[in-house]
């Protein structure tokens, strides 16, 4: 009785009520929904905190940012990849090495029958018998590279000695490149004349028979057209001319446009986000057809410093090549712009625009007429980072040129006077240990999966016993390896600190830079160096991709990453 009174009242029942009473049921249900969704909204908005851009990044930018191989270093840690690691290695260029079979066939016998033949008498190294001869024990030693040219040898030291470059790559190299050595040969005459190589000096022995650049005068105007047939290609071992470029009238400098970004929050971040922004000012200038004008000095981040300490002071050409810049794109140091700028500003008066938004877009600049564009960024993060400007529209106008953008030719020489010690003939293997293999927790079995015992079971099956390995790691006890000794020759970068020490040509070119002053192989340049060295091993063996079944970024991140 209760319940029909009840419907009585209402109707509920009533064939006619029925329409009303359904739409202001939906109304209601709409209603609830509209205040969930808002309550929803409210604590969404109150808790959210907008990250860092740059750690969410266009596919661009993770295609930029992604190493060569996969690399295991950490994350902020981890060496940029480069304009020459996105060249495509053109097999066809690179068959045309020259063979044994290519030098000219020579029995290396002088005529025996004359009677002026003077056993004792100085090797003339601009003989053809002496060249050809050379160039064969060449190709005979160095049996895992490729050669491409020849120098003509050079008198060495003494009356039996000639220098002689040449230009190469390694048979399995992966990436397009050439490398140039040159060498001392110790050449002996027999008492009836006959010419033999008795020896050939270690890397980069042959010291008169390298090719110095000339001491030209520095120009801000690029020379249009390739230097050589290998303009294109990095070429390792070259000497370095990475002079800082000057404009040398005041009226080359009025005819100039320029673009200059000052201030904001990228200095003292890891070498991936000062790259990502340096190389959008970079793009920015040039669609706007404008010289660049740069600080050439970076303020290290303390993920790479000895002292734990961000490091004011360092060169940019102490990491990139400068050279290769400088000859491909239009910039000039900020240094000389600004003196150039004072000296002569006051007489012609040259105009200004301030750009003070980064939401001002580079297509809005295009007509700008003043003689220096001025980007000004302020203090508050993450809106006063440089790439914000190559953000949204601009990113399918503006091109970042990493192309342009080599690693330090001095580093890489270091690179190729390891992997030249080595003869090219090495395995490689990268383990990752410290704070991670600490970590239980994130990472449960790499501290196992790395130690001795387990490493020696999985390289037995990979690596043949007695090969030259090469590890890089982070670990800093290097010892902890030392059973691996047993099966193979183990080679570390430590190794070869005299690449690097004083008394060394990366010592003197890099201090010079610095004004004088000694430069330290710094945790980036030392990540540099490994990582290259790793890439150029016949085989390579990965952390978290052969040594252990962890996530690189810890538990539960495999998927993630390989997404």
């Amino acid at each position: 009785m209760l319940g029909r009174s009840a419907f009585s009242r209402t109707g509920g029942f009533r064939p006619e009520n029925l329409g009303q009473n359904a739409l202001n049921l939906i109304g209601n249900i709409g209603f609830s929904l509209f205040v969930v969704g808002v309550l929803v909204f409210t604590i969404i908005a109150a808790t959210y905190e907008p990250e860092d851009p740059l750690f969410h990044p266009s596919n661009k930018m993770t295609t930029f940012l992604t190493s060569t191989s996969n690399a295991t270093l950490k994350a902020d840690d981890t060496v940029v990849k480069t304009g020459e690691d996105f060249m495509a290695v053109n097999q066809t260029a690179f068959s045309a090495f020259i063979n044994i079979t290519d030098v000219e066939n020579t029995d290396n016998t002088s005529d025996t029958s004359q009677l002026d033949c003077d056993a004792n008498s100085p090797i003339d190294c601009k003989d053809p018998e002496v060249f050809h001869l050379m160039m064969k024990a060449t190709i005979e030693k160095f049996k895992d590279i490729h050669f491409y040219k020849f120098g003509k040898p050079t008198p060495g030291e003494g009356d039996n000695t000639c220098d002689m470059a040449w230009r190469y790559r390694p048979k399995d190299g992966k990436t397009a490149a050439f490398y140039k050595d040159y060498r001392r040969f110790v050449i002996e005459r027999s008492e009836n004349c006959t010419v033999s190589v008795m020896s050939i000096g270690e890397y980069h022995s042959g010291v008169n028979a390298r090719k110095r650049k000339k001491n030209q005068k520095p120009g801000f105007e690029k020379t249009p057209g390739k230097k050589d047939d290998d303009f294109s290609l990095p070429v390792v071992g070259e000497a370095v001319n990475d002079s800082l470029p000057v404009i040398e009238s005041e009226n080359a400098f009025k005819q100039g446009k320029y673009l200059i970004y000052v201030g904001g929050g990228d200095r003292c971040k890891s070498m991936n986000h000062y790259l990502w922004s340096f190389l959008c000012a970079l793009g920015e200038a040039q669609y706007l057809n404008r010289t660049l004008v740069m600080d050439l000095t970076l303020c290290l981040s303390s993920i790479y410093t000895s002292s734990g300490q961000n490091e004011e002071g360092k060169d940019f050409r102490f990491y990139f090549d400068f050279e290769h810049l400088k000859e491909a794109a239009s910039v000039l140091d900020q240094v000389q712009f600004w003196a150039d700028w004072r000296k002569w500003h006051k007489k012609n008066g040259f105009g200004l625009h301030l750009v003070e938004d980064f939401r001002v877009t580079p297509m809005k600049l295009a007509n700008v007429k003043d003689m220096l564009i001025m980007r000004k960024f302020g203090s508050v993060e993450p809106d006063n980072y440089w790439y914000r400007v190559c953000e949204g529209e601009v990113e399918s106008v503006v091109q970042r040129p990493w192309h342009l953008l080599w690693k330090s030719r001095r580093l890489m020489e270091i690179v190729s006077a390891i992997a030249s010690r080595l003869n090219w003939d090495y395995d490689a293997v990268h383990i990752e240990r410290g704070e991670k293999a600490r970590n239980k927790e994130l990472w449960p079995n790499l501290d196992k999966d790395t130690s001795p015992s387990a490493l020696l079971s999985t390289l037995q099956d990979k690596i043949e016993e007695g090969r030259n390995v090469y590890i890089a790691t982070n670990e800093r006890e290097i010892s902890l390896f030392d059973p691996l000794k047993d099966k193979y020759t183990t080679h570390f970068l430590d190794e070869y600190k005299d690449l690097w020490d004083e008394g060394s040509e990366w010592y003197s070119e890099t201090m010079k830079l610095n004004g004088g002053n000694p430069v330290e192989l710094d945790g980036y340049m030392r990540a540099s160096v490994d990582t290259e060295v790793f890439l150029r091993g016949k085989k390579q063996m990965e952390t978290f991709n052969d040594l252990t079944n962890d996530c690189k970024d810890g538990a539960g991140t495999c998927n993630a990453a390989s997404t």
